[in-house]
């Protein structure tokens, strides 16, 4: 019998410039039951059309995803110059295609009504994300688990940020059919993110993937609400 190590390749594309933000809703009334209560769930990204999903608060003991969607809303958008009303789609969905609508450093708000209860929500689009680098582009994995390797840096990713502002960094895998580097390692999916706590510098090393392959690699500068998302 015949053993051979097989050493497959992790790529990275860069992409620079991507921008991501979560906004969070806001309730001015604890009057209605919390079942009743709307939950709005939007990602904004400049340049991107905007989405905005609103469906019911569930029960504690509810193990669906969402809530009944809630249909039927007025939900206006405004980013300070030009107010905007979302069309309603499926499922709970309202949108703005008119992608040229969300851009750096606006403050967006939104508001609607529902149950005679007045929801209103802002936040501040970041700006772009500057001097994106990579060290190297291409490294081999091995296909073994040497504990005494796991911490050695294989390349480094670097950006400007002088002022300490949040970032994400999206690992998206684009094989069709991603193969595990080792079976042990699958407590993560073949695409993540990891929040880079402020930092303008992230060191990748053996145990940063879980899966061979080709990547992009995108840095998003996001608000405090989408770190607290993660987080709470």
């Amino acid at each position: 019998m015949e053993i051979k190590t097989y050493i497959r390749y992790t790529f990275f594309a860069l992409i620079a410039g991507c921008l991501m933000m979560a906004s969070a809703c806001k309730k001015n009334s604890s009057d209605t039951d919390a079942v009743n209560k709307p939950v709005v769930e939007a990602y904004l990204v400049a340049g991107q059309p905007l989405s905005v999903k609103v469906y019911q608060q569930k029960d504690l003991t509810d193990t669906a995803t969402y809530g009944s969607a809630i249909t039927g809303l007025t939900i206006n958008v405004s980013n300070g110059t030009q107010t905007v009303k979302l069309t309603e789609g499926t499922n709970g969905t309202y949108t703005y295609a008119d992608a040229s609508f969300i851009t750096a450093g606006k403050t967006y708000s939104m508001q609607f009504t529902y149950n005679n209860m007045a929801v209103s929500a802002s936040t501040v689009m970041p700006g772009k994300p500057v001097g994106f680098k990579l060290t190297d582009s291409v490294f081999h994995e091995p296909n073994t688990l040497d504990q005494a390797y796991n911490d050695k840096v294989r390349a480094t990713i670097t950006w400007t940020n002088p002022d300490s502002l949040q970032h994400m960094l999206l690992f998206k895998n684009t094989d069709s059919n991603p193969f595990e580097i080792i079976a042990v390692r699958n407590n993560r999916n073949p695409s993540f993110e990891i929040n880079t706590e402020r930092a303008s510098t992230y060191s990748i090393t053996q145990t940063t993937f879980k899966y061979y392959g080709a990547y992009k690699v995108i840095l998003l500068r996001v608000n405090d609400e989408y770190i607290n998302i993660l987080t709470s």
